[in-house]
């Protein structure tokens, strides 16, 4: 085991020293909002009665990869499946690349493969939540959308 900051444990992924699935890494990338604990649970405190939101990554499976899409990117369902029930398998014949320059509403996680992950996020965030830093385990560039 090793304590690590939310900054130092994502540079620690990009550098395949240490490897945590995409909703670890999507918080993690919330996480490096705050600067201490202190203020972590300062925020935790304020937004605790706002509420929340239930929530299920849908998986897209693009020609070079994978995005999860979350609540709110443009591309996620009206009616998702939360219980895997009815075995939902979305895909495309294009690359991540071109859905990314295509989109314009983004709450997804981008994936080309188990080490290389991207957080892309431009809506509000629901009852007073932080959306996660957008942070990226690549060189690709697709902010100039954002």
């Amino acid at each position: 085991f090793q304590w690590s900051s939310p900054p130092e444990a994502i540079e620690r992924f990009k550098s395949q020293e240490i490897w945590f699935p995409p909703p670890q890494f999507y918080e993690f990338c919330r996480l490096c909002n705050f600067s201490s604990l202190g203020e972590l649970q300062k925020f935790g405190s304020a937004r605790a009665l706002e509420g929340c939101e239930r929530w299920m990554p849908v998986m897209l499976n693009a020609a070079d990869g994978f995005i999860q899409l979350l609540p709110g990117d443009e591309l996620y369902p009206e009616d998702p499946d939360y219980t895997g029930e009815k075995k939902m398998v979305m895909s495309t014949d294009k690359k991540v690349e071109d859905l990314m320059k295509e989109g314009g509403v983004f709450h997804r996680i981008v994936i080309k493969d188990i080490n290389n992950l991207a957080v892309y996020v431009n809506i509000q965030a629901k009852y007073k939540h932080i959306n996660p830093l957008m942070i990226k385990c690549d060189n690709s560039d697709y902010n100039s959308r954002l």
